[in-house]
């Protein structure tokens, strides 16, 4: 036995299961203890503060709603969260990759146009969600 944590292959299969056990813990939290019924979830300081949803807002309440098969009400409790999930999934794939090969830690090159246009939709997300229509309440 001592033989396995001399070669590291301990270390190895640690390593490599250590991200995909939180996601499944985060998973099982947001199933088991669903946002919108339980308060120890963190609440938005600039709502508390100004009652204006930034583009965060919702997006717990969201991701909980997803996992649950209910992808209307996900949309309608932040739309810009969930069309970025398949963005940050695919970087968060990238990244465990890495992260299992062991591979240098460089970013991946974003273009700063994507960077400009990234916080141009979320900053016209904002103003559109708190506009005072029903549609978007």
């Amino acid at each position: 036995m001592i033989w396995l944590i001399r070669s590291g292959r301990v270390a190895a299969i640690v390593r490599t299961a250590a991200p995909p056990a939180i996601v499944g813990a985060v998973d099982g939290v947001l199933r088991r203890f669903p946002p919108a019924q339980n308060s120890f979830y963190p609440r938005c300081p600039i709502y508390e503060a100004f009652h204006l949803k930034c583009p965060g807002c919702g997006a717990t309440r969201a991701l909980a709603a997803l996992l649950q098969g209910r992808f209307d009400e996900a949309m309608h409790l932040n739309g810009l969260a969930m069309l970025l999930l398949p963005v940050a999934a695919a970087y968060g794939f990238y990244w465990y990759w890495r992260f299992v090969r062991r591979g240098v830690y460089r970013g991946l090159p974003v273009p700063q146009e994507a960077v400009y246009a990234a916080l141009a939709a979320a900053s016209i997300f904002t103003v559109v969600r708190n506009l005072p229509l029903r549609l978007f309440q």
